[in-house]
């Protein structure tokens, strides 16, 4: 699953005469992962240290002068490069403080863009006509004739470099008279290749490239919406072909709804095998008119995350070290983003934590046609082994199982519950599973026509077995409320990995609702009861990780605060422990959370703010983590209420004392990151210390942290 997490501005953009311009002529990375290069429209290059949002060198050529495309970073030789006024190189380093009188060279013809290679490595040179050099062969002669590679009325619309192993590629597509093209060029050995893109009636608003296992894959947006990939084998080296168009083909990966309305400032960026982040074009649930971030998976056609961008979007997009960078209004945003490895479960967001000791693997797992077809087994292909084709026979139906569905339809409650529990003793739940959930489905819909009737243990049995998921029997869990059955709700919980958002927050308005009088009634797992006794009955003082979230403010105070009690009964606990662990989506989450009344947010966000104060005293050791949310789940769900019910909560009053808590519980945790990040400074500058080659055998030396 994707996630965009909150962003921060960078830097604020200057005004331009053209509306459609954010002034960002582009943004490159330098040395690390941790600093860039934003170059604007006019005449300045600024060195920022992101995770400081702040700026550590500006350089600015004289009015008068334009820059002519992004400066990049030559990490060899610890200097800048850029181009202004078309031809003009300019080379320095960060302690030059007047870029006039750096280094600077006046070539003959006109430059594109000058490329760095991720990683290191030479810089290279794309002209306007075409040609690409090495920047180190252009500045040994900078007045050295340039040929002229595109044809007449060629234009350059777009350049990337591409590292392949141990290959360097300086890609470039242009447009002809509405034709556009794809140039490949090869560095060493040179080669140069050129390929015709399809037409699609208008110019693409954008492309994006990267490599895998050797091919370079080609991402371009058009303004229909329609995303394409296409894909150039790199493998071998090629002949040098003069004066041959090579067709390039194509495959669409996503399909934007952009209405009647065509896209005009938008832009596709690869993320990873999987996954496409797209600014500018309408998100699927938003009105006209809203500017989006959306990362879509293209494995599955599914929009993974998204994220509104105030003002106007400008059409550009990079990506670097996990955090996206947006211009949009007046500022330069960054947004950290995730991508978890592309399946269905994730593409879906139902992707469950694996790695407990309860959970099972199928040993076999039945075909297709077997799950449709419940009444004829299919023979085992003959490559499987013949525990296998044992698992198959045990598992067709017949038998047992048989007249096990044929007493769900009338027999007594004791009669079914002592059938199921016998067929689960007799056989592998798993080698069972799809006729299981057969049998989970005729047993809840006769338990919601007839009242009398209601299977608790038989239905717990089936929910215990780990073999059913909300996708098989949809109406478990809603029956499990409906009957107040709280032991199965929280088996279903545990088990299902697939439990749509709406009904969780369906269980969780439940149990907030039910009175404790009733709820301390429920049988509930002994293993989740026992964790919550045990935290409830803790007594003593909290240290927020060795750090008082008041104690800087009020130094006459004691530095720790007194534990809270909880707001709930311990059995109510158990079960939102199992809420908090099921298995959500933000985007989906988020508007059914909304419905959740303001006494259910409080005691909610009272009970969250309770998990956050035991987990933060020193002396809490979680020994079951299966049993209880992590902290992160914790300061999720926070997250989440804060979202869905901000307005409530500051026009509350009741809240503000919780709102105040929470929010010095975040400056303790902050000023605690920041001593740790001082801490991992002084223990890398001891790492990189080198021994003194005077050392004799006997020495002591004094090392001093700041």
């Amino acid at each position: 699953m994707a996630t965009l997490y909150e962003g921060y501005t960078l830097c604020g953009l200057v005004k331009s005469q053209n509306s459609f311009d954010s002034g960002i002529n582009g943004i490159e990375q330098e040395g690390d992962t941790d600093h860039v290069i934003v170059t604007d429209s006019r005449r300045s290059v600024t060195l920022y240290k992101v995770s400081d949002q702040k700026p550590l060198g500006s350089w600015t050529i004289k009015q008068g002068q334009s820059l002519s495309c992004p400066a990049v970073y030559n990490a060899g030789t610890k200097e800048y490069v850029t181009v202004s006024d078309g031809k003009v190189i300019r080379v320095w380093k960060a302690e030059d403080l007047v870029l006039d009188k750096a280094f600077k060279a006046t070539l003959s013809s006109n430059v594109w863009r000058v490329h760095s290679v991720p990683g290191g490595g030479e810089l290279s040179v794309l002209f306007v006509r075409g040609a690409v050099r090495l920047l180190d062969a252009v500045l040994a002669a900078p007045q050295q004739p340039i040929e002229e590679v595109l044809g007449q009325d060629e234009a350059i619309r777009w350049s990337a470099i591409v590292a392949a192993d141990t290959q360097h590629f300086v890609i470039f597509t242009t447009e002809q008279r509405g034709s556009h093209f794809l140039y490949v060029q090869r560095l060493k050995p040179n080669s140069l290749q050129k390929f015709s893109l399809e037409p699609e009636g208008r110019a693409p608003l954008s492309y994006s490239a990267c490599y895998k296992e050797g091919h370079i894959r080609l991402l371009y947006l058009y303004p229909n919406g329609r995303v394409y990939q296409s894909v150039v084998s790199v493998r071998s080296p090629p002949a040098e072909v003069t004066g041959e168009v090579l067709p390039l083909p194509r495959t669409q990966l996503l399909g934007l709804h952009v209405g009647d309305t065509p896209l005009e400032s938008a832009s596709a960026l690869f993320l990873d095998d999987g996954h496409v982040a797209v600014v500018g074009a309408p998100h699927p649930a938003a009105g006209p008119g809203t500017n989006f971030l959306c990362i879509w998976n293209t494995n599955f056609q599914t929009l993974q995350a998204g994220k509104e961008m105030a003002g106007k979007v400008y059409g550009q997009l990079w990506s670097y070290a996990g955090k996206l960078f947006i211009p949009h209004g007046r500022s330069l945003t960054v947004i950290p983003y995730e991508c978890a490895k592309s399946s269905l479960a994730a593409a879906l967001g139902k992707l469950k934590h694996t790695g407990s000791k309860d959970s099972r693997v199928p040993a076999c797992v039945p075909s297709w046609s077997a799950l449709i077809n419940v009444g004829t087994a299919p023979p085992p292909e003959p490559m499987e082994t013949s525990q296998c084709k044992a698992e198959h026979s045990q598992a067709s139906p017949g038998g047992p199982l048989d007249s096990v569905l044929e007493l769900a339809k009338t027999a007594t409650v004791e009669v079914v519950q002592r059938e199921v529990e016998a067929l689960l003793s007799r056989a592998d739940p798993q080698e069972l599973q799809p006729w299981l959930g057969q049998l989970a489905c005729s047993l809840v819909s006769r338990s919601s026509a007839d009242p009398t009737f209601y299977p608790a243990g038989g239905l717990a049995a089936l929910a215990g077995a780990g073999c059913l998921c909300h996708s098989v029997c949809p109406e478990l869990l809603l029956l499990a409320l409906e009957k107040r059955d709280y032991f199965l709700a929280q088996l279903c919980l545990q088990s299902f990995p697939d439990v749509p958002e709406n009904i969780t927050c369906c269980c969780l308005k439940t149990f907030l609702s039910v009175p404790e009088a009733e709820m301390q009634t429920a049988s509930l797992e002994p293993a989740s009861l026992s964790f919550m006794e045990t935290l409830a009955a803790q007594q003593g003082r909290t240290e927020l990780n060795g750090f008082s979230s008041k104690g800087g403010h009020h130094p006459g105070k004691s530095s720790s605060l007194p534990v809270h009690t909880c707001p709930v009964g311990v059995h109510k606990a158990v079960l939102l422990n199992e809420v908090l662990q099921t298995p959500y989506s933000d985007a989906f989450l988020l508007p059914h959370l909304k419905d959740l009344s303001p006494q259910q947010v409080m005691l909610f966000l009272q009970y969250l703010h309770f998990l956050y104060l035991k987990y933060s005293q020193d002396s809490f050791e979680q020994e079951d983590k299966s049993r209880a949310p992590t902290l992160t789940q914790v300061m999720d769900w926070v997250c989440l209420l804060l979202d869905a019910h901000f307005t409530v909560l500051v026009m509350t009053p009741e809240a503000r004392d919780l709102l105040v808590n929470l929010h010095s519980f975040v400056k303790s945790q902050v000023r605690f990151f920041s001593e740790l990040g001082k801490l991992e400074g002084s223990l890398q500058e001891i790492q990189n210390m080198r021994e003194e080659k005077t050392i004799g055998q006997y020495s002591i030396q004094v090392i001093k942290l700041f």
